[in-house]
């Protein structure tokens, strides 16, 4: 994920975003991948790596002749990346850097993935120009956004614990995470990228139990960070459960949709 607009993570959280956010990433990921139409011996950016979720992906599809790299701002993720990608690819190279600085030759990558960060780079237009930058020509590239908060019940309850608390950096950061995907098309059609593209795609996903996977999952992301920080953990398990109380006792499955934006370069 990228840092900004709030999205940062420090001390543990960064292994609690790999350990509570996996569930809900695990298709996504998938189709993200999937519409880079990876092969053999690509060489992949992961952009805006987080805990490396679609890196490791892409390395899977890439395989041993491939090179897969990943780029995040926040040191403490890419700490929990390289602890938890397989030795059995070739090491992913993960870098600390910027979205709008990039440490790669021109033209290095056939494929760009970007998933769940676009929405938070201080800079979209500055982060899809050096992105085209590093991606070769006829290269493709693939990202993810929340769709409209409505769409995702889940989150439409974390909606109403952020908003009890008042605290202005946590409700940043949580609206900056349902962008709209027109803003990144709009963004990528003026760093020069042709043939854009966006889908919506909604999975129904069954969420470990929600007694304790809803503080867990709050604690692992910038907006319940700020809560806890701010007003202390006892803030932090009052909203959970704000949350709960919002969510069918009888169900821990729950549909998600994001929208996936493709282009090529």
């Amino acid at each position: 994920m990228a840092d900004a607009t709030g999205f940062h993570l420090k001390g543990s959280a960064p292994e609690r975003y790999e350990h509570y956010v996996a569930p809900l990433m695990a298709p996504f990921v998938t189709a993200l991948v999937d519409a880079a139409d990876l092969y053999p011996g690509a060489t992949v950016l992961d952009l805006a790596c987080g805990t490396g979720f679609a890196a490791r992906a892409a390395a899977a599809q890439a395989g041993p002749t491939g090179r897969v790299a990943g780029a995040d701002l926040n040191a403490g993720m890419l700490k929990i990346a390289e602890a938890c990608h397989p030795r059995l690819y070739p090491d992913i190279e993960f870098t600390c850097a910027p979205a709008d600085d990039l440490p790669y030759p021109d033209a290095t990558f056939d494929a760009v993935l970007c998933q769940q960060g676009a929405q938070f780079f201080p800079d979209l237009d500055a982060a899809l120009r050096e992105t085209a930058r590093v991606t070769r020509p006829e290269g493709r590239f693939a990202a993810t956004v929340w769709s409209h908060l409505d769409d995702s019940p889940y989150f439409v309850a974390q909606q109403h614990a952020v908003e009890q608390y008042d605290t202005a950096e946590a409700a940043a950061g949580f609206r900056a995470a349902f962008a709209t995907a027109d803003r990144l098309t709009a963004a990528l059609d003026r760093a020069g990228f042709r043939d854009t593209t966006n889908r919506r795609l909604t999975f129904t996903i069954t969420l470990p139990p929600l007694e304790d996977y809803v503080r867990g999952h709050l604690s692992a992301i910038p907006w319940g960070r700020t809560i806890a920080d701010t007003l202390g953990e006892q803030a932090l398990t009052q909203a959970a459960a704000t949350i709960r109380a919002r969510l069918p006792e009888d169900t821990t499955t729950f549909p998600f949709t994001t929208t996936l934006v493709t282009a090529v370069r």
